[in-house]
């Protein structure tokens, strides 16, 4: 809606700065003036003032300053048009057609408003009546309390084919209102219009002003042929430029909460009801420029929090693939993988708001989803593999259209390159050193020097040779099965409350040696950790070294406080099933006492490692399904080549035993 100069100026006329102002701040007069606290920070001495006779506010904390307008567009996060209205209303000035079209299509659309509205207040009487046993008992189950049934108008639309169609009509609303909402389907083929949306769990979408402008169905029964069920595309409602709860989110961002993307309607309500009331959802597609457009007014970073699963994270892919081109400065997306198997409401449920928050915690940065996606699986033994991967990287930064982004993601992405294949102790080219190539963010590509398996594509690696195809051999410790097979063997019964060998070294070397955390902070809480309790004891050491890494240079002593911490803050046992789960004391460099090198290089190994054998175990489960899909004799050679490769890898530890003097022994061969 477009307003004249006119309109505003008596707008401004009729509306003191103190007036709206005062609404939300508590104003004492000073001299010509008003004064008080500033709603854009926190302070304890007043430095906002308001001057009414020249019609403006100033905040000499923040330097915000502006007139009654960008007030309300400031303290509630609303666009120009939504604030002038609210104004409007608020001084009783009657809101301009621009032309006698405008206004007609306006009121068509108020009046469609009414009818989504009448459909909403239908649908929630329908869940508290008798019929809605059913869909309370659903709801129930999924720990949505009547309360937040309420705040999100949550409805149940009943079997019957002609319930709504009724009920509206005894209103006074017509068939092709109906029609046009997208409540009743209808066609030439259908010769009495029917409800679209029977024996459904309702949870209506609303636009920026809370309006009723679609629903989306949650079906109650297996065996039909959509699960969710969304309004068609309508004069209100297009669904890839709307976001599930997003005005209540703006409000929340603009208030200073995390901006969370999830897939679907119950994990907003469960995120909403944890405490993250940023928290959005497209409506059942995937995200689509609009969608991203409509994040990045409201964050500079939206969160983007998928399933941990192999679909969650194509779905991951895409969106970063979506992203690339539009990045401009300051803008990006963050990503947050779930554990594989659990979306935010199970997570909610199980582990509270705590489990969120740690998900969160860890979300990686675009660019680093971009670079962990090229490598995974991938094989990089040749200069021509790696060629390949260089021209790319390039071709995808290529994309990005901001100038300044893109620069700065080629010098990201070739520093990414130098960091993964300058070897261990040399000064770049691809030779010389140890002959081991150091793991990049990803790590899941390269074979430390005597660990070396070969791959899907055929290669080798760097060193060692495959040996026969055998029995999956998964070491002791809680991993995440990979499927239904693995689940069931009798390894993954029997060891399901140990620690593993590896997550224990993983623990050991960054309590021994905290100042990892410096440099490898991101990889620490990116890392994939099947044990809960070493989850927790993860998120313990990073809370200690936040507290203490400032404390002391001294790298014994800084050692000794995160003990210390962890104890204090309830971790006393956590600590001895850590030591408990390592069996041998070889492992020099996770030991305290051990030189700089020597702790790097095992920190290194240590991670290529777990990441490699993670991505291991996702590889089995995809050639598990692809073999039950279709029990091909290729199929067939891929799982018994993942298994071997499996095998390869709990087989080879990630020790380094002292490298010369600096380890305090000497010097002995790996």
């Amino acid at each position: 809606m477009r307003f004249t100069p006119q309109f505003l100026d008596e707008l401004r006329a009729r509306l003191s700065v103190s007036e709206v102002v005062g609404k939300r701040v508590k104003l004492k007069k000073a001299g010509r003036e008003w004064k008080g606290l500033s709603p854009f920070q926190q302070e304890k001495t007043p430095s906002f003032y308001v001057n009414d006779q020249k019609g403006f506010y100033h905040d000499f904390s923040s330097g915000k300053h502006g007139d009654i307008i960008s007030f309300m567009m400031e303290t509630d996060g609303l666009p120009f048009a939504e604030a002038v209205e609210r104004l409007a209303n608020m001084a009783g000035l009657p809101l301009p057609a621009v032309t006698p079209d405008a206004a007609r299509q306006e009121q068509r659309r108020r009046s469609l408003h009414d009818v989504m509205d009448l459909a909403a207040k239908f649908f929630a009487e329908t869940l508290a009546s008798r019929v809605g046993a059913k869909a309370r008992g659903y709801l129930a189950d999924r720990a949505i309390s009547p309360a937040t049934q309420l705040q999100f108008r949550l409805g149940y639309a009943p079997p019957d084919r002609f319930a709504l169609k009724e009920h509206l009509g005894k209103l006074g609303v017509s068939v092709d209102d109906m029609v046009e909402t997208g409540m009743l389907v209808a066609g030439n083929d259908i010769p009495v219009p029917y409800d679209r949306f029977r024996d459904r769990v309702m949870f209506p979408i609303t636009d920026l002003r809370g309006r009723v402008i679609a629903f989306g169905g949650r079906a109650l029964e297996k065996d039909v042929p959509a699960k969710y069920l969304n309004s068609p595309e309508t004069p209100l409602f297009h669904k890839g430029d709307n976001l599930y709860n997003h005005q209540t989110a703006r409000k929340a961002t603009h208030d200073g909460s995390a901006l969370v993307v999830v897939e679907g309607y119950v994990d907003v309500i469960a995120m909403v009801t944890a405490g993250f009331a940023g928290s959005v959802a497209p409506l059942g597609t995937a995200l689509t420029e609009n969608q991203l457009a409509l994040l990045w007014k409201m964050a500079d970073e939206p969160i983007l929090c998928f399933d941990g699963d192999r679909a969650g994270q194509k779905a991951a892919y895409r969106a970063a693939d979506l992203a690339l081109p539009f990045l401009a400065p300051g803008k990006s997306l963050r990503f947050a993988l779930l554990p594989e198997g659990q979306d935010p409401d199970d997570l909610v449920r199980s582990g509270g708001r705590g489990a969120i928050e740690e998900v969160i915690a860890a979300a990686r940065p675009l660019a680093e989803m971009i670079w962990s996606r090229e490598l995974e699986g991938g094989n990089f033994a040749t200069p021509e593999r790696r060629a390949a991967l260089e021209a790319r990287i390039k071709e995808l930064s290529n994309g990005i259209r901001d100038e300044v982004v893109r620069r700065y993601y080629r010098q990201d992405l070739a520093e990414r390159l130098q960091r993964a294949f300058a070897p261990e102790g040399g000064r770049g080219g691809f030779g010389g050193g140890r002959g081991n190539f150091r793991p990049g963010p990803a790590g899941r590509q390269f074979q430390p020097r005597g660990g070396g398996g070969a791959n899907r594509f055929g290669g080798q690696g760097f060193g060692g040779r495959r040996g026969p195809p055998g029995p999956i051999q998964l070491p002791s410790g809680p991993y995440q099965a990979a499927s239904a097979q693995l689940a069931a063997s009798p390894i993954m019964r029997g060891q399901r409350s140990a620690i593993s060998r590896r997550e224990a070294l993983i623990l050991q070397i960054l309590i021994n040696h905290p100042w990892l955390l410096h440099d490898h902070l991101e990889e620490v809480a990116a890392l994939e950790l099947a044990h809960p309790e070493v989850h927790k004891l993860r998120a313990g050491i990073i809370a200690a070294f936040a507290n203490d890494h400032h404390h002391s240079p001294d790298p014994g002593e800084l050692a000794e406080k995160m003990r210390s911490d962890l104890e204090k803050g309830g971790f006393l046992q956590a600590l001895q099933r850590v030591e408990g789960g390592i069996t041998t004391a070889a492992v020099w460099g996770a030991r305290e006492g051990a030189a700089r090198d020597d702790v790097l290089s095992t920190w290194h190994q240590l991670v290529a490692l777990h990441r490699q054998y993670h991505s291991l175990l996702r590889e089995l489960k995809d050639a598990e399904l692809a073999l039950g899909e279709d029990p091909s004799e290729a199929n067939m050679a891929w799982l018994r080549d993942v298994k071997a490769r499996i095998g390869e890898v709990d087989g080879t530890e990630a020790l380094i035993e002292g490298f010369g003097e600096l380890s305090g022994r000497f010097q002995k061969s790996v």
